[in-house]
């Protein structure tokens, strides 16, 4: 049996959704058959299959996401067909789960039953609360979660509780977050304790962070060890204090590995050296730290959203989540200004009329697009602060020389950027052609991933829906992106006189961490000129 798993899709492709099957167990199948489609962050693709032979196993149902490497599809090599109708060709879904001779179907996509073997469960013996009884992640962690519960010496959650009643635990390792409840002692004989300890009215009793602190006034430093966790903002404080924080006594672990918390390195400190004097810079390191890790508890939480029969619900992910996280990752890194502008464009509109008959002679259908990427790549010439990357690990400004331009492009499953390259270089009607070609691969799911990458600038044109002005979202590592709004007649005034003239609206949204204000007001002024005039892209 060949056990194909999900090949490596493209750069950055950790995982792919199963969009359809084009085979099923029993088909005979040959090699670079499409066997099925799956959609990465950005584009759907066919998975050929890599052999003949008879489909044996399918591993994954539409809608599943199937991490890379894990396997997709189990195909029989060299088998006929007629082999797969005598043995039944059971469906992935309906497949007896193997072990322990064990017959009853179970139903549960594949991360569901990595997530089942790396918790310890047997998944067959899970009651599933999904849609026609299919096993979730929750699950299989209230399965777990019951499993821990009936141990008699295990190790507490990680998750412990704070309640109104007593703590009588005096060790084992802490919790960074806590379940909060209104009832319940929460009493454990010899498991961990929580850092935000049981919270109660009576007076006299010691709280477990006090607790911990106390320990690590009292015990021996420990032998130092090669690998300990801690905040940067406690191995700031253990710098500042003197403290090797590899020594530092703790009880407390994460994912196995020691871990160190500021209480416990400021009580080794107070042991050592008497009282540590409590700066202001030393209590707003820990604050950030303690921020920190709770902005990390909320993304990993999530918000949960409440919902009635007649709300409609659909996943979450694929090109719609790329989007949001590339989104969402651009406004929590980039400080945005927007520069907002107008011009009117009379010579830009005669040159297309122009050359429209021109190029519909030749098979071409000019729009305006190419001409303003035209513009835009002689105003980044001049301009080259517009044509950067940030490349915030090495610290570096990149002057990117080439002229690719991301043309944002709405589709059905969200907004994709294909880049065309070389726009300084390409000549109108090639420029128009390329553009036509990869706008409309984005729109049928057919572009590929190395298409919408090595951009230097985006230009998104929202007013071919109507719009004028707005504040678009730079795509990161890029520095800036240029918002077009509709062509149309507005009022123009000079030399004391009104007329109706087509103008366009601008919006530069640009990086303030690598371009002023400034430095956008000249690029625009530019482009404006070029746009009122493109005869000027003669003069090179």
């Amino acid at each position: 049996m060949f056990e194909f798993e999900l090949p490596d899709l493209g750069e950055g492709v950790a995982e792919g959704e199963v969009l359809a099957w084009h085979v099923a167990v029993g088909d005979e199948v040959v090699e670079d058959q499409v066997l099925a489609e799956v959609e990465t962050d950005k584009a759907a693709v066919d998975v050929p299959s890599p052999v003949d032979g008879v489909v044996r196993e399918v591993h994954a149902d539409v809608g599943d996401v199937v991490a890379t490497g894990e396997a997709l599809v189990t195909i029989e090599e060299g088998a006929e067909s007629e082999a797969a109708a005598e043995s039944g060709g059971e469906s992935a879904a309906e497949a007896p789960e193997s072990g322990d001779g064990a017959t009853e179907r179970v139903f549960a996509p594949p991360s569901v039953r990595r997530f089942a073997r790396e918790q310890g469960v047997d998944i067959t013996a899970v009651e599933g609360s999904g849609p026609s009884g299919r096993i979730t992640e929750a699950d299989v962690e209230a399965a777990a979660d019951g499993a821990t519960a009936d141990a008699d010496d295990g190790p507490t959650s990680v998750v412990s509780r704070v309640g109104g009643g007593t703590d009588d635990s005096d060790d084992g390792p802490t919790s960074v977050v806590s379940r909060v409840t209104e009832d319940g002692d929460g009493e454990s004989d010899d498991g961990p304790t929580s850092v935000v300890s049981k919270v109660s009215e009576a007076d006299g009793e010691e709280s477990a962070a006090e607790s911990a602190v106390g320990r690590a006034s009292t015990e021996p430093m420990a032998e130092p060890r090669d690998h300990t966790l801690a905040t940067p903002a406690t191995r700031r404080l253990a710098r500042e204090l003197g403290v090797d924080i590899d020594a530092v006594p703790t009880d407390e672990t994460r994912d196995g590995e020691p871990y160190v918390d500021a209480a416990a390195v400021r009580a080794v400190a107070e042991r050592e050296g008497g009282a540590v004097e409590v700066t202001d810079e030393a209590v707003r390191e820990v604050a950030e730290g303690v921020v920190a890790d709770l902005r990390a508890t909320a993304e990993e939480v999530g918000t949960p959203v409440e919902a009635t029969d007649a709300d409609r619900r659909e996943p979450y992910r694929g090109v719609r989540r790329t989007i949001g996280e590339q989104m969402a990752r651009s406004r929590r890194e980039v400080p945005h200004a927007t520069h907002h502008d107008r011009v009117a464009v009379p010579g830009l509109v005669e040159a297309r009329e122009r050359l429209q008959p021109l190029a519909e002679d030749r098979g071409v259908h000019l729009t305006y697009t190419p001409l303003v990427l035209k513009c835009v790549a002689a105003a980044l010439d001049d301009h080259p602060i517009l044509a950067t990357q940030l490349d915030t690990e090495a610290e570096e400004i990149v002057y990117r020389s080439d002229r690719a331009i991301g043309v944002a492009t709405a589709t059905d499953h969200g907004l994709v950027v294909p880049v065309v390259g070389d726009v300084d270089e390409k000549g109108l009607l090639e420029l128009a052609a390329d553009v036509e070609y990869l706008v409309s691969r984005a729109r049928s799911r057919d572009i590929a991933r190395e298409e919408m990458q090595g951009g230097v600038f985006t230009v998104t044109n929202f007013g071919a829906i109507g719009g004028e002005y707005a504040d678009p979202v730079i795509n990161v590592p890029e520095t800036a992106i240029l918002g077009v709004g509709a062509l149309k007649e507005r009022p123009v005034a000079e030399d004391g006189e009104v007329r109706a003239e087509p103008t366009l609206t601008l919006s530069l949204a640009i990086d303030h961490r690598v371009i002023d204000g400034a430095d956008a007001a000249r690029f625009v002024d530019t482009l404006k000129s070029y746009l009122a005039d493109p005869r000027r892209l003669l003069l090179g």
